[in-house]
């Protein structure tokens, strides 16, 4: 028997157990004696053995920068937007103003360009944010900014490249073996309908496919990266600044993401690898072809078309393996990292330390920066594999630097009937050989 029982658990004047029944006892009686009953050991416990959600608690972490994120990617995005934004611009001046008859390949590479002048103009954010970025507060206007209109802006431009490059190599592919010159046909060409061949040359089938690349790329990017901006990035770097130390803007969960934007990455990923795989079988294949036609082709003219058609081929695939293969290479591994290594932190060190994670984040995006600049290097590609676009630039700058008059009516005047001759020319003679419907591009 308690003689002195605890001042909570002496009667009232009111029915101490009016909430109870059958002698139970009521939650407030027992969270009461439990506090009264807890004693040092427990506290000790729970200090030693923390739970799993006073780990975000208590341990806040930060990314530590180095001078790769706070000076290298700024200096490359500032010259990345010095060089894509005129570079893609020259190339949409030419592709709309100054060649008079487009081909279908000429309109893929015309929305190429358009998606590489938008990327072009967010990269001045992209270097603010990692210079910056420790500055920002998450909830400052240019953050905002970053995240919800740079992040899927990058990402739909990648994607929009990928499968404007990808369809470029199927319709080449189609073009070349439809007009095979080898010992026999290829096995190709009984596979596909032959109205698919006829439509690769309608510039109103490449405008079909032009909107539907758009609208698959910004269906599927920007419902992921707004959920990420919204409710990944905002609420965990709320959960896990709960010391009082202000929230800024490149943060560990701004950088990492959720579960979310994880698991649509690695579908992402999976997408690019198929859209890869396709370019390379593609041109393996389409090497093979002119193999096979080099047996059958003694022409010299011939094989000097067959040998662009090779180098045009190694041009294409190295700008896909260079820039966006080491990208979606590492992406998987990154978020692997991340979801299976754990964060020890020490109970007793309540300050902000840097994250583990500080220098796979850097990693990850000196990756993204190699696939940012395919932007920079599509328009060299455009000089190198398109004569068209290459004779029509090259004639634009001669008649600037000779002539005062304004490109718009160098272009739209005169000038253009004698480019769509030689055009016309020169598919004509390349159709009696390998090439036949788009004989300057791919």
């Amino acid at each position: 028997m308690v003689k002195n029982p605890p001042k909570f658990l002496r009667p009232t004047s009111g029915n101490f157990f009016h909430n109870t029944s059958h002698g139970a006892v009521s939650s407030d009686a027992c969270s009461l004696l439990l506090k009264h009953l807890r004693g040092p050991v427990i506290d000790q416990m729970e200090s030693t053995f923390p739970s799993e959600n006073t780990s975000s608690t208590t341990c806040n972490f930060s990314l530590c920068p180095t001078a790769a994120t706070l000076y290298f990617l700024p200096s490359v995005y500032a010259l990345l937007f010095l060089t894509a934004l005129p570079g893609n611009a020259l190339a949409l001046w030419v592709f709309l103003r100054c060649i008079s008859s487009l081909s279908p390949i000429h309109m893929y590479l015309c929305h190429l360009s358009i998606s590489n002048v938008l990327l072009s103009i967010t990269t001045p954010f992209l270097a603010a944010y990692y210079a910056e970025g420790l500055v920002w507060g998450l909830n400052d206007v240019l953050c905002q900014l970053v995240l919800h209109g740079i992040t899927p802006v990058l990402h739909v431009n990648i994607y929009i490249s990928l499968m404007m490059l990808t369809w470029v190599a199927l319709s080449r592919f189609a073009s070349l073996i439809q007009n095979t010159h080898a010992s026999r046909p290829s096995a190709c060409t009984t596979l596909l309908p032959h109205t698919f061949f006829a439509s690769l040359k309608k510039v109103s089938f490449a405008n079909v496919v032009c909107i539907t690349v758009w609208l698959m790329s910004v269906g599927s990017i920007v419902p992921v990266t707004a959920y990420y901006a919204v409710h990944e990035a905002m609420n965990q770097t709320t959960k896990s600044d709960k010391s009082g130390r202000g929230k800024v803007c490149y943060s560990p969960a701004v950088e990492l993401g959720g579960s979310m934007s994880q698991t649509a990455t690695v579908v992402i990923t999976a997408f690019f690898f198929v859209m890869y795989l396709l370019v390379l079988l593609s041109y393996v294949t389409v090497l093979r072809h002119i193999r096979r036609s080099r047996r059958n082709t003694p022409v010299t003219t011939s094989q000097r078309l067959l040998s662009r058609v090779f180098r045009n081929i190694v041009v294409i695939q190295v700008i896909l393996s260079v820039c966006l293969l080491p990208h979606h290479i590492f992406k998987p591994i990154f978020f692997s990292l991340v979801h299976e290594t754990p964060l020890q932190c020490s109970p007793t060190k309540e300050t902000s330390s840097c994250h583990p994670f500080s220098g796979i984040i850097e990693l990850k995006n000196c990756l993204f920066l190699l696939a940012a600049l395919r932007s920079s290097t599509d328009p060299i590609m455009y000089f190198v594999l398109d004569r068209t676009f290459r004779n029509k630039t090259l004639n634009i700058l001669r008649w600037n630097q000779k002539n005062s008059t304004t490109l718009q009516v160098f272009c739209s005047g005169t000038g253009s009937a004698t480019p769509k001759s030689e055009q016309q020319k020169e598919e004509t003679a390349v159709c009696g050989t390998v090439e036949c419907s788009h004989a300057s591009v791919i």
